[in-house]
């Protein structure tokens, strides 16, 4: 018989359901603002979806494939040489990406211990608006606890595709990619997203064919539509196919082979495609199963999300939401953000999350990130602004790094120059564009930027020189 585990306490102050980057920011929070708190994190690993099997695994693979491809093709044009073959060991690829999540996971445990909060390793559920129950993942003996208040962050899942049977192994989810047995001939992959997108290189340097089929006439949704156009022109030229405007009718197992069937949005056409695993990535939906919801009376919109006020709070004052499970982008840093803001309200009566400056970035190579509003929002919005950009191909680093793709692009208000959207294809642009969030969250005006003195040789200089040319001149260009 499986012992019972005895906690400290079942009544708290505060308890967290999820220890995904919202849930678990939360109760640090939450800790560090003197409440008694509690997480509840069914998975046996701290840090969601996240850490575990999205943000920080592919990020492993995306750096290290980067790293084999560079080395492999791009060496000889950097006046190194290489003798011998240049392979690729794909377990200890795996294997890599495995001890960075085992490391990361333990960190916030550590982090839990440091801040006083109690770790409960179970799956929760509300018994009513008061109390949930858990039920421990090592089979011991449920519990009930009791809080004044609760803050649920059970993240989200992959959206399923209709008629299409995911087994994890042929058919994959973004779970299924990162921990393949091996590197498949043939890729397809069913979503132009980021997530599609960033698996596709991976496996495309790692030597697989890869096609992305896309419903949509574009990539990247979300993306200003003239950088979605550069991206995908350099993903074409690393060998990425893509069919846009493309339908998925069907995608079956036929043994060790996946058959799909896609059709002409336009056209309607059909064609038949074969492939040795087919990644479904079209997109991910709010995870709620086994809360039992209708026990505390939460409800739930047309697409699955939990209803909530301005201040995270659920029809009961007591029982907050934040995170994939409820309203907004479904970004780790805008649960995180969400998390503390959640603790503050809780002990304040206020708090901050500024939905306007929430970044967003591909990992891809050139990397793609941006924040604020793009040309398209512009323009539907009737705002009348004034276009920046400046290549890297002009920029002294990028040149001496041979990394000349891409640009960035300043959109600033026509009169005032305040910085409207910052949109960036090129090198290092996932960390370029936090000074962009800065001189949003401040009401930055290009000219502001411009006569910021930034160090030479850096590629942040074209960051510098994209917002001049909003209103002067470009001085190296």
């Amino acid at each position: 018989m499986a012992q019972f585990v005895r906690y400290a306490s079942t009544k708290y102050d505060v308890v967290v359901i999820g220890g995904g980057p919202g849930g678990y920011v939360a109760a640090i929070k939450a800790a560090q603002l003197g409440y008694n708190t509690a997480c509840i994190e069914k998975r046996g690993a701290l840090g969601g979806t996240c850490l575990n099997v999205g943000c920080i695994p592919s990020k492993s693979l995306l750096n290290n494939s980067h790293l084999y491809h560079q080395i492999k093709h791009d060496s000889e044009n950097r006046g190194i040489a290489i003798d011998g073959e240049v392979s690729v060991n794909f377990p200890k690829l795996m294997e890599a990406k495995e001890k960075a999540v085992k490391q990361l996971t333990g960190g916030i445990e550590m982090l839990f211990k440091k801040n006083k909060v109690t770790y409960i390793k179970g799956s929760g559920a509300f018994v009513d608006e008061k109390k949930v129950s858990v039920t421990p993942i090592d089979g011991s003996e449920e519990l009930e606890l009791e809080a004044d208040h609760f803050i649920v962050a059970t993240g989200s899942e992959p959206t399923p595709f209709p008629g299409i049977t995911i087994d994890e192994e042929r058919i994959v989810t973004s779970t299924g990619v990162l921990a393949l047995k091996e590197i498949p001939k043939r890729l397809s992959i069913i979503g132009g997203g980021i997530i599609g997108l960033e698996m596709a290189s991976v496996y495309s340097r790692l030597g697989s064919e890869v096609t992305v089929i896309e419903f949509q006439n574009a990539i990247g949704a979300g993306m200003d539509a003239e950088v979605a156009k550069t991206s995908q022109k350099l993903l074409a030229k690393q060998g990425l196919k893509f069919k846009l405007g493309t339908k998925v009718v069907s995608g079956v197992r036929d043994g060790e082979v996946v058959k799909i069937e896609v059709e002409d949005v336009k056209s309607g056409k059909k064609e038949d495609l074969e492939a040795d695993v087919l990644l479904v990535a079209i997109g991910r939906r709010p995870y709620t199963e086994g809360l039992a919801l209708e026990k505390a009376g939460l409800e739930l919109d047309n697409k699955g999300r939990l209803v909530i006020d301005s201040q995270y709070r659920t029809k009961h004052d007591h029982i907050r939401v934040i995170g994939d499970v409820t309203f907004g982008p479904m970004l780790a840093h805008k649960a995180e953000e969400e998390g503390i803001a959640a603790a503050e309200y809780i002990k304040h009566g206020h708090g901050h999350v500024n939905y306007g400056n929430i970044p967003s970035v591909m990992y891809t190579h050139p990397e793609v990130a941006w924040v604020g509003l793009n040309e398209e929002q512009l323009k539907e919005q009737g705002i009348k602004y004034k276009v920046g950009k400046f290549p890297f191909i002009a920029n002294s680093r990028a040149k001496t790094n041979l990394d000349t793709d891409g640009f960035v692009k300043f959109l600033a208000d026509a009169e005032t120059q305040r910085v409207l959207g910052v949109h960036i294809v090129g090198p290092n642009a996932g960390e370029m564009i936090a000074e962009a969030g800065l001189a949003l969250e401040y009401g930055a005006s290009t000219e502001d930027i411009a006569r910021t003195c930034h160090a030479h040789p850096t590629l942040s200089e074209a960051f510098k020189e994209a917002a001049l040319s909003t209103f002067d001149k470009p001085i190296n260009f």
